[in-house]
């Protein structure tokens, strides 16, 4: 009986801290349209903005802390090219980056400003565009062991924005570059500014987004099963290695937004694919275990 009682302690133990490792909080559950979430941004009255990439409409949507769509603003001088990531800046206005790029060959990276001023509306234009390209990229696509053009990620920082590529290359290797670019209309050669190397297993460690935190001293980096910390970097030195930290989510999905709702608390969303996911998830970051 003693021995019974000890294996099945055992194994509800077992069973409850696989749970709860396993496990993220979820927030919410997005509605049946938006099953492609891909940038995400957390609003100071507790809703969030979101869009969707490729194959979708040119839109975005204000969300409630329900999952329930407040609002439909339509950015009716555009298409949604790949829309892949959203940011805002202190004022309130809105930044689509427009630079999913797959296979490597587009020539019209962008990002998009919408006016504050305009998110009431059903539908609105641009206020700004900022045209960008890499210089590094020769070719249109280039080799397949250099396929480091595509992004799903970026910040705004000090007025200008921080793009930290994803890396399709063959022999995948976890390299990823970081280009700044001025938040300026315009044409612009992207700068690079420092290259970041994750792991090299793609599925987890292929970046797909990107946030800061209010008072701009950390910057976290997501992929479908990880998330990196960086804090007191530098523009002039942008990865401090001693600074830079990776935990493990527990929980692996098609992990494409992160928001910080503090400087302490993130909001992570999930696209739906094969059964799973579609939620938006809430991390504490005092309660993350480094890797």
């Amino acid at each position: 009986m003693r021995t019974s009682f000890c294996l099945l302690l055992l194994v509800t133990t077992f069973f409850s801290c696989a749970q709860k490792q396993n496990e993220l909080e979820t927030t919410f559950v997005f509605p049946d349209s938006l099953k492609e979430v891909s940038g995400m941004v957390r609003n100071q009255d507790k809703s969030f903005w979101v869009l969707q990439d490729s194959g979708n409409a040119n839109e975005i949507y204000k969300i409630d802390e329900s999952g329930k769509v407040l609002h439909t603003l339509q950015v009716v001088d555009q298409t949604n090219n790949d829309w892949e990531e959203l940011t805002s800046d202190k004022e309130g206005n809105l930044y689509i980056g427009d630079f999913g790029n797959n296979k490597n060959t587009r020539r019209n990276l962008q990002i998009l400003k919408i006016n504050h001023s305009d998110l009431d509306k059903t539908q609105a234009s641009t206020s700004e565009i900022i045209h960008f390209t890499y210089p590094e990229q020769k070719d249109f696509p280039p080799a397949k062991t250099e396929l480091l053009y595509d992004s799903e990620a970026f910040i705004l920082y000090e007025d200008n924005f921080y793009i930290f590529t994803k890396n399709r290359s063959k022999g995948f290797d976890g390299t990823s570059l970081i280009y700044k670019v001025p938040n300026s209309p315009g044409n612009h050669e992207a700068i690079l500014v420092d290259t970041f190397k994750t792991c090299n297993k793609y599925s987890s460690c292929a970046i797909t987004a990107a946030a800061i935190s209010p008072d701009q001293k950390t910057i976290i980096l997501l992929s479908h099963s990880q998330i990196w910390t960086l804090n007191n970097f530098s523009t002039q030195n942008f990865f401090n290695k001693n600074e830079l930290q990776v935990h493990s989510l527990h929980h692996d999905s098609q992990k494409e937004s992160i928001s910080f709702g503090d400087n302490n608390t993130l909001y992570i969303a999930d696209e739906f694919k094969k059964g799973i996911g579609g939620k938006v998830y809430k991390v504490d970051l005092k309660n993350l275990s480094k890797n």
